[in-house]
């Protein structure tokens, strides 16, 4: 078999799976989805904004717990 029928049939396994796609498990969720308005992408980006201050906060606050709490402890009890 030469490179052009293995192109050829590899093109038709990828048109196969894209056929099915919209049948398979997901098919009802990919059918139902749409894009998202201006605000509700708007209000996604702030949530996820939010979200990601405070768990990079709180990683902030166990680091520096981590690195300056001993030293604090350590010059306490001597």
């Amino acid at each position: 078999m030469d490179i052009v029928d293995r192109a050829w049939e590899f093109q038709k396994r990828i048109e196969e799976r894209a056929k099915r796609l919209g049948r398979g498990k997901y098919g009802r969720v990919l059918r139902m989805a749409r894009k998202p308005t201006s605000d509700e992408f708007g209000k996604t980006l702030q949530i996820t904004g939010v979200g990601l201050l405070l768990l990079g906060g709180l990683g902030f606050i166990i680091f520096l717990m981590a690195t300056e709490l001993p030293k604090l402890l350590q010059g306490l009890f001597p």
